[in-house]
């Protein structure tokens, strides 16, 4: 970044929390710390905020070790909590039930083609009600721009 861009709020505000980490771990004390956090409020340049910064280490960059502990993922835990069967061994209950009894074959593929009858039921009412709403836009986009070029003419 070039030294004599100006800063915005933002970027007052980090160096103004990467101070206050800096006061955490003990490399500034408190009246430094008011004295750097007002400079840095009022910096105007990326210069100033540099020069507010130069005796003070970066941050490491981030690593495994910092992805760690960062305090979102300190909170929770690394796995999730599932409640209630999951849908694999209920498909396969069903898929065994149809191979085993051989009237379940009959109901299970009546319930496939009321599934799939409703999908198409709602497939077609989903496109003309699509067909509808475009027809409403474009009348009403039309009545619009009739209207703007009457006023136009007044």
């Amino acid at each position: 970044m070039h030294d004599d861009m100006r800063v915005s709020d933002a970027e007052r505000e980090q160096v103004a929390e990467r101070l206050r980490e800096h006061f955490a771990v003990g490399r500034l004390t408190s009246e430094e710390l008011d004295q750097r956090v007002t400079a840095a409020l009022s910096a105007k340049t990326v210069r100033d905020l540099r020069a507010i910064m130069a005796d003070l280490p970066e941050p490491a960059p981030a690593g495994r070790q910092a992805w760690r502990e960062s305090p979102y993922l300190a909170a929770r835990p690394m796995y999730a909590y599932r409640r209630g069967p999951g849908v694999l061994p209920l498909v396969l209950i069903v898929l065994l039930a149809v191979i085993v009894l051989p009237s379940a074959g009959v109901f299970f593929v009546a319930f496939l083609k009321l599934i799939l009858l409703f999908w198409l039921v709602a497939c077609v009412a989903g496109v003309f009600t699509a067909v509808r709403y475009r027809r409403r836009a474009r009348r009403s986009w039309q009545s619009r721009r009739r209207n703007w070029h009457y006023d136009d003419h007044r």
